[in-house]
């Protein structure tokens, strides 16, 4: 590996720790407010927000200890490199998060239940509504910081952890509402606080679907978009000599593309001008998608001229053919040319 590339992921990985170390940093803090809070101020919706924000760091934990394995190079074990390490820590994200998110809601329709039976429901203090307010402020501004770090690092884990400080905010806006209905309006409001974590539960559920899905699909090897593997098409088609383009293969690795192909050429091209051919289409596909993208190109002849007719009329093969064995023998019981 070269020394300045070597130096480029280095920083990247660096870039990447520090922006999960402050988002860890924050949700722990968050995590032991929101707990005291939601305890001493009787609310189940804070104490299903606290557990939200506990997920959160939980999952910057998970980011910590697959991004470094994610940024090693190519070994002989793993010849596309560990990118895919990146993708499960996202996965993995996605997957906690859809648990938490079904765990909020069952808890939160068990309350509705007990109290639609007679049972009464604790109203949650202002302490819980102020905790509620800072934690949307909070983790708003951590999202901003965090996705446009992640858009800079193109990372996908960097990412997934910014969503889910979003759907934190998103979730402390649901809460903050139910908890403020319910501590202004009175005891008979209080069903409002785990209506407010139902409400949780479903931003958590809907953020979980969006990052688990395409992270699943790439470990699973699902091929890269219509539209990227019609523009794969079209930059190959524009070189010369290449007439036809099939058995196109693509997939994602991480952060960075892996791409197979068939192309067809002339078959009486020289092998020298096909290699320069491929070289130059791998370039142009490496300047388009990333320098990290994975080219594999299969070279074949063009349909109608078979292998054997190419290989025929090259100058070397008739060489060959006419000093062959049966061609000297054939020569030789030829009758002698008539003297005249």
């Amino acid at each position: 590996m070269k020394p300045e590339k070597k130096q480029t992921e280095n920083s990247r990985e660096r870039k990447i720790y520090r922006v999960t170390l402050v988002g860890s940093a924050v949700n722990l803090l968050l995590v032991i407010f929101k707990f005291a809070a939601g305890i001493l101020g009787h609310s189940a919706a804070m104490i299903a927000d606290a557990v939200h924000s506990l997920s959160d760091f939980a999952t910057d934990i998970v980011v910590l200890a697959f991004v470094r394995v994610s940024g090693k190079p190519r070994d002989d074990d793993h010849d596309y490199g560990h990118g895919k390490y990146e993708t499960l820590a996202t996965a993995i994200i996605g997957i906690v998060l859809l648990l938490v998110g079904v765990g909020i809601f069952y808890n939160g329709c068990l309350s509705i239940v007990h109290f639609l039976q007679g049972e009464p429901l604790k109203r949650p203090d202002r302490l819980a509504l102020i905790a509620a307010l800072i934690s949307i402020v909070v983790k708003e501004a951590l999202y901003r910081y965090t996705v446009a770090e992640g858009r800079k690092l193109d990372s996908q884990a960097v990412m997934a952890n910014a969503w889910h400080h979003r759907s934190d905010a998103l979730s402390s806006i649901g809460t903050a509402v139910g908890i403020g209905g319910a501590v202004l309006l009175g005891e008979r409001w209080a069903i409002l606080d785990p209506l407010a974590a139902i409400l949780v539960s479903y931003f958590i559920v809907r953020v979980a679907i969006k990052l688990s899905l395409p992270s699943i699909g790439e470990l699973l090897e699902k091929s890269l978009p219509e539209e990227t593997e019609k523009e794969i098409e079209s930059i190959v088609l524009g070189f010369d000599g290449v007439s036809d383009l099939h058995n196109l293969r693509t997939r994602k690795i991480g952060n960075y593309f892996a791409i197979e192909m068939h192309i067809r050429m002339d078959g009486k091209l020289s092998l020298e001008h096909t290699h320069h051919t491929t070289t130059e289409i791998e370039h142009a596909l490496k300047n388009r998608f990333g320098a990290q993208t994975f080219v594999n190109i299969h070279v074949e002849p063009l349909k109608g001229i078979c292998c054997k007719q190419a290989w025929e009329h090259t100058p070397v093969t008739a060489q060959m053919r006419k000093r062959s064995p049966q061609n000297r023998l054939r020569r030789s019981l030829r009758p002698p040319r008539p003297e005249w």
